[in-house]
């Protein structure tokens, strides 16, 4: 990595100098620049925003900020903008196929603007869960100095003297199935859970990246534990924007930062947080586009020897504005770091190592109970706990906090789609001691891997979350808990084991052993195999048929560019 002066303009320069790009000039004069910007470095601001969400509304003001941040420290701003869906409207849906493509979008579409235009810098913004591992995705592939925001956590709302997010929703779809409240008491619910802008409010997946994101570097210190309409989220932005010169003065790229012990720091706080699942998912996607060799075992080994301290929802008690009130993750982080759990010299977007950067943090306040001492913690090891046996071959993915249990056995309850089993809760038709199994929802194989918020969701609220488990092709979303396994690999669409699994099959789920087995000897399963046909694409044109053709496994973080040589 150098750390002498560079050419800040290595790539602009391409773009606007000289007799000949007097054209390019030209053009640029009409959004804004003046001559003496030509002679600036460029930063490209990648903003998320969009009215489609509440993750993303406020995302333009923050762009806003990042660019004034660019202009007064010598740079020249150029503010663009790149997709977001909104997993929490369309979750349940058929839409919610397009979620995890979007983040490959996103991905795309950075770096095309970026590669295009010639900017020697980016900030990008994000806010939504599939935001910020696209940004990364693209900071890592065009590899010059960026820094990533994030937008923000949402308040919570309230009802009844109790704190609402979007997860309390689909729970009380499912105790109003369950007549457990009324219609009445249902709205009442949806209309006072999202109160503003911002991400979801629990350690789900929004929040889960960001705080892996800021452990990895790649953050300024805090980004990850700001609410998203506070003075504190404007400064990040506008520091952001001087922080990105400052990285070209000094030489210092995404690939500098985003090494093999940086994807382990990230590993650890998202453990120690009690992160999502879908860190497993989108860190090796962004460690791929980084060039860093990491695997699905790697999570094993780390969680061995990182134990999981943070009362966070959804399966703790407390909210992300709790735990900015506190201190947000930097404290933590120092304590990782002072019991060697911490890589300390890894470079941040700082200009600073990790160990520099939290050398002056205080402590977390006297009698605060969000976030545990390690050898208090609430599970002594990771609650990512990846599992093989023969329905996992190559691995699948569960959450488990210990609240739930350590192992679950039982009969399988089959369904081909997430709505052919929402509609079965629903009805009453899931037996206490059942095993569900959606399958056929993959990333091929839905295509997209659609997340079970609304299954599991419905389990909590028919009141059978320690009752029944869950098991699945697709994936979950950081709000859901309880006793589910889901990135099962092979997917059921390539001809994996759980394929062939029928209605009564007994399945075990063993999180100590880290197995997941079908009771059946190899020779039926075998036999089940070869008889299994792959049903016909469900889409053959447009950008879910492009997913499905070029998707990878999710045990290699379902990235679309992986075997194209």
């Amino acid at each position: 990595m150098s750390t002498k002066k560079t050419d800040t303009r290595e790539f602009s320069s391409q773009v606007v100098d000289g007799m000949e790009r007097a054209p390019s000039r030209a053009m640029l004069y009409a959004v804004g620049f003046t001559d003496k910007d030509f002679a600036k470095p460029q930063i490209g601001i990648a903003s998320t925003w969009a009215m489609v969400t509440p993750c993303n509304m406020h995302i333009n003001g923050l762009a806003d900020e990042a660019a004034r941040g660019v202009d007064l420290a010598g740079g020249k701003s150029i503010v663009f903008n790149t997709i977001s869906i909104s997993d929490g409207i369309s979750m349940g849906t058929e839409g919610m196929k397009y979620s995890l493509v979007s983040r490959e979008v996103i991905a795309d579409s950075i770096e095309t603007v970026v590669g295009c235009q010639g900017y020697d810098g980016v900030v990008a913004i994000g806010g939504c869960d599939k935001n910020m591992p696209g940004c990364l995705i693209a900071l890592a592939r065009l590899n010059r100095p960026a820094v990533f925001v994030y937008g923000g956590t949402i308040h919570s709302g309230c009802h009844k003297q109790r704190k609402l997010d979007i997860v309390s929703v689909f729970e009380a779809v499912g105790a109003r199935a369950n007549d457990l409240i009324d219609d009445e008491e249902l709205h009442a619910i949806e209309s006072k859970a999202i109160p503003g802008p911002g991400s979801c409010g629990g350690m789900y997946t929004a929040n889960t990246m960001a705080s892996a994101i800021e452990a990895m570097g790649m953050s300024l210190p805090n980004s990850s534990a700001q609410a998203a309409i506070s003075e504190d989220k404007k400064q990040d932005c506008k520091a952001a924007g001087a922080a990105v010169l400052n990285l070209l003065e000094l030489g210092i790229t995404p690939r500098d930062i985003m090494t093999r012990n940086a994807f382990e720091n990230a590993i650890t706080v998202v453990i120690a947080l009690g992160g999502s699942t879908n860190a497993v998912l989108h860190l090796l996607a962004m460690a791929y586009s980084a060039g860093v060799n990491l695997q699905l075992n790697d999570f094993t080994e780390i969680g061995k020897r990182v134990p999981m301290v943070a009362d966070l929802k959804p399966s703790g008690k407390h909210s992300m504005g709790d735990l900015i009130d506190i201190g947000g993750i930097q404290p933590l982080m120092k304590i990782l770091l002072e019991r060697g759990l911490l890589h300390g010299d890894c470079m941040t977007v700082t200009g600073k190592t990790l160990a520099e950067n939290l050398a002056n943090i205080a402590p977390y306040p006297e009698g605060q109970t969000i976030i545990r001492s390690l050898d208090n913690a609430i599970k002594k090891d990771s609650h990512l706990v990846v599992l093989h046996g023969n329905l996992a071959p190559k691995g699948g993915v569960a959450k488990i906090t210990g609240k739930e249990g350590l192992g679950f056995t039982g009969p399988a309850r089959v369904f081909d789609s997430e709505e052919d089993s929402m509609k079965s809760i629903l009805d009453g038709n899931v037996q206490k001691g059942d095993v569900i199994v959606i399958r056929y929802e993959g990333p091929t194989g839905g295509p997209g891997m659609r997340e079970m918020l609304a299954p599991t969701s419905a389990i909590m609220g028919k009141g059978l979350g320690d009752e029944v488990a869950l098991i699945t092709d697709g994936r979950f979303s950081g709000g859901t808990h309880g006793f589910v396994v889901g990135h099962i690999t092979p997917e059921a669409n390539q001809g994996g084991p759980i394929a062939i699994i029928q209605d009564g099959d007994v399945i075990t789920i063993d999180s100590q052993n880290r197995q997941l087995n079908l009771h059946l000897d190899d020779a039926v399963i075998q036999q089940r195999l070869d008889g299994w046909v792959q049903p016909k694409p469900r889409y053959t044109q447009g950008v879910l048929a492009k997913y499905a053709k070029l998707v990878c496994s999710a045990s290699e973080g379902a990235v679309t560019d992986k075997y194209l040589a």
